[in-house]
């Protein structure tokens, strides 16, 4: 059986003791509500992981995840936040090469792939982000573009690395926009990324491999999506600054 997973990535909202309240309101939700092994992660901002990772505790089928690390372990890097350190503060998780870091800071799959190295070297799970934007989508070049997103960032990895890995495909055009791939799209797509995994390492490890869908889920459309064959959960944005949302959307993960 995959792993299924909902993240919700918080991106750069709530102060901290906002932050605080919201997980508390989750981790109980999540306590008197779900009744399944969903894995339900919080990505807070940088600054709230910590406090976040110790409300969290020991809660059954509950991880915190940071939204972006270095490619280094340590060194003169004003501004950055290593991977090494995030384990340090409670992450099992680290969100890499999110549409968002590809569009505003100018992150390339080599970058990504050193990304990913260091949050695998240091004994975490990568959430590594592809997905197409609507010029390529309208272009017919979604296909090409997740593939050199997928093989150029993960596929120098060995398949026992590989094993550790989650990817989260998720179309630019349906982040934040309202608008969601529709079902047949999204599971089109997950059954590509999974087909590409399986060319690479084989169908076992292709079986293995959670992909989330991200973009506009919403509790009135997550439980179509999670029905989808391919598509093993979801990494949140909007929705996961909402308790009831949130935990509704975990919920609709079977």
């Amino acid at each position: 059986m995959r792993k299924k997973i909902i993240a919700g990535n918080w991106k750069m909202n709530k102060s901290f003791q906002e932050g605080l309240d919201l997980s508390s309101e989750i981790i109980n939700m999540v306590r008197d509500e779900v009744h399944t092994a969903t894995q339900v992660v919080l990505c807070p901002p940088f600054t709230h992981l910590n406090a976040v990772a110790g409300l969290i505790g020991n809660a059954v089928n509950m991880s915190t995840g940071a939204q972006n690390c270095y490619t280094e372990t340590s060194g003169a890097y004003t501004g950055e936040v290593s991977a090494a350190i995030l384990k340090s503060v409670g992450c099992s998780y680290i969100i890499v090469g999110h549409s968002e870091r590809r569009q505003y800071f100018a992150e390339k799959n080599a970058t990504l792939a050193k990304k990913t190295d260091a949050v695998l070297a240091n004994g975490m799970n990568p959430i590594y982000c592809c997905g197409e934007t609507l010029d390529e989508r309208n272009s017919e070049k979604h296909f090409e573009v997740i593939k050199s997103q997928v093989s150029e960032g993960l596929f120098h990895l060995s398949g026992e690395a590989f094993g550790n890995v989650v990817i989260a495909y998720e179309p630019v055009w349906a982040i934040g926009t309202g608008v969601t791939a529709s079902t047949a799209q999204a599971q089109e797509v997950h059954a590509f990324i999974r087909g590409l995994v399986s060319e690479k390492y084989g169908i076992e490890v292709a079986n293995n491999l959670t992909i989330q869908y991200g973009g506009s889920v919403k509790p009135d459309n997550a439980v179509e999506l999670f029905s989808q064959p391919d598509i093993d959960g979801g990494l949140i944005g909007g929705a996961a600054l909402q308790s009831r949302s949130f935990v509704d959307i975990v919920k609709a993960m079977n």
